[in-house]
């Protein structure tokens, strides 16, 4: 009975083991992907990543045809 126990605990800690290990294998892109600010254009309403966004004088427009017809 000790025997076996004693078998039990080791394909436990070898198994753990083996998934520690694997989780320290994965690329840091993976692990924290690139995030981005999202912003809201005040035309429309839309939200968009702060990268694809038009400013103009302070404001965030989704495209060049909301801020050109943007009236304030």
């Amino acid at each position: 009975m000790s025997r076996l126990l004693l078998l039990i605990a080791i394909v436990v800690v070898v198994y753990w083991l083996f998934r520690s290990y694997r989780k320290g294998n994965i690329p840091q892109s993976i692990n924290n992907p690139a995030t981005e600010d999202m912003v809201r254009c005040v035309h429309c309403g839309v939200h968009l990543p702060k990268g694809e966004s038009i400013v103009a004088d302070g404001l965030t427009f989704c495209c060049a045809e909301h801020r050109d017809a943007y009236h304030p």
